[in-house]
């Protein structure tokens, strides 16, 4: 009888045990699906973001940090140069003092560049160097190098810097055009000179056209302006120009420009050059020694303007062909005027800003397919862009 309580007791507690096991087994593998694994630091914007892991604010400041870098300009300012240019911009500049009504004088700009590449090419602003002297770029760590002009664009408000060094840690180029509003993102730079600053923000607005580059054309120089800016609330001040707006994997989406301000101090909103854009004209810079700029040969208004101008607001999106170039490349596509250009490779384009920011990231020679109404009836035709000459050939000016 005992043997038999005995051997009850065991097999009791052999189900037991086995059935603890089974639902400890059972938690522990619902809960490693169940629950977000934290993300492994990364050291270096180099490393490529491992499948798996969820974007931070702290995982894209490590991202970021090390690759923006603080750009002091040397200028010798003349004071009716400095008030044409430089009066603009001020917001970002140290303003020199005090200043000579008379003779020339040696003053120092500064902003933020972005490292793209482990061989030292750096992504800044035009205005940031415009007519500089000498550029020196200082990195995180407070490692000082001079640097080279490779080139500059002021129709986009981009320059392209080169230092000579290698193995320095880069951001990677996320897509501008997948920015969403309402994303978070972090504006990166060297605000009133205090390094490697992060602030964040959301993306308030996408293809924002201002004139902050058309107003100042005179003084920088260049063909015509190209403004579609990404709109964020991420506080930029003096000296984040040229810095970094990136998203929360670390990847580089603007190059942040300017601020709407009626003080020069951040009021709430601050724009930043798409990367599509900043990308295609550092590599035309570096590749062609200049940018290589597509032209359709037209001038449009948009039509929520023709509506509001006639009194219909029954209208619908789209930008109404104005003027053709004659020979230009619409003219050659068969568009007329009073055509009504809807999406370009399929991408609606609605505002100026829109169609800017897609013409802005071709180049002659490439053929887009245009999408238009005429009559009411919608057609889709194929355009070989030109450049301002008429031309579909790339032009190298110097190659580095």
């Amino acid at each position: 009888m005992n043997k038999k309580i005995l051997l009850l007791g065991l097999i009791i507690t052999f189900v037991s045990v086995s059935v603890s096991l089974f639902s400890v087994r059972v938690f522990a593998k619902t809960a490693q699906h169940a629950l977000p694994q934290n993300p492994q630091p990364r050291t270096s914007t180099a490393r490529p973001i491992q499948p798996g892991n969820f974007p931070s604010f702290e995982d894209a400041a490590e991202r970021s940090i090390n690759a923006v870098v603080h750009v002091k300009s040397e200028f010798l300012v003349r004071p009716r140069f400095y008030d044409d240019y430089f009066g603009f911009f001020e917001h970002f500049f140290g303003r020199p003092s005090p200043r000579s009504p008379r003779s020339p004088q040696r003053v120092e700009g500064f902003g933020s560049g972005v490292v793209i590449s482990p061989d030292g090419y750096i992504i800044t602003n035009n205005h940031v160097i415009q007519g500089a002297e000498r550029v020196e770029i200082t990195f995180n760590n407070r490692r000082t190098l001079p640097a080279t002009i490779v080139g500059t664009d002021p129709s986009t408000d981009i320059a392209l810097l080169r230092v000579d060094a290698q193995n320095l840690s880069y951001l990677t180029f996320g897509n501008s055009d997948e920015v969403r509003v309402g994303q978070w993102v972090l504006a990166v730079g060297n605000p009133f000179n205090l390094n490697s600053t992060v602030t964040a923000g959301i993306v308030s607005a996408k293809a924002r056209n201002i004139p902050i580059i058309s107003r100042h054309m005179a003084a920088a120089g260049g063909g015509p302006p190209i403004e579609s800016f990404i709109q964020t609330d991420a506080a930029v001040n003096r000296g984040n120009s040229g810095g970094a707006l990136v998203n929360l994997y670390g990847e580089l989406i603007g190059i942040n420009t300017a601020i709407a301000s009626p003080s020069g101090a951040f009021s709430g909103y601050s724009f930043a050059v798409p990367v599509n854009t900043a990308r295609k004209v550092s590599e035309d810079l570096r590749t062609f020694g200049e940018v290589q700029r597509a032209f359709l040969g037209l001038l449009f208004m948009p039509m929520y303007q023709v509506s509001n101008a006639s009194n219909n607001f029954n209208y619908i999106d789209g930008l109404r062909i104005e003027r053709i170039t004659q020979g230009g490349a619409v003219e050659v596509a068969g568009l007329r005027v009073g055509d009504i250009m809807m999406k370009i490779d399929g991408r609606p384009i609605n505002t100026g800003g829109d169609f800017f920011e897609i013409i802005g990231q071709l180049r002659p020679g490439e053929t887009i397919e245009l999408t238009y109404m005429r009559n009411g009836q919608m057609f889709n035709t194929n355009v070989l862009l030109q450049d301002s000459e008429g031309g579909t050939a790339r032009r190298v000016v110097q190659k580095w």
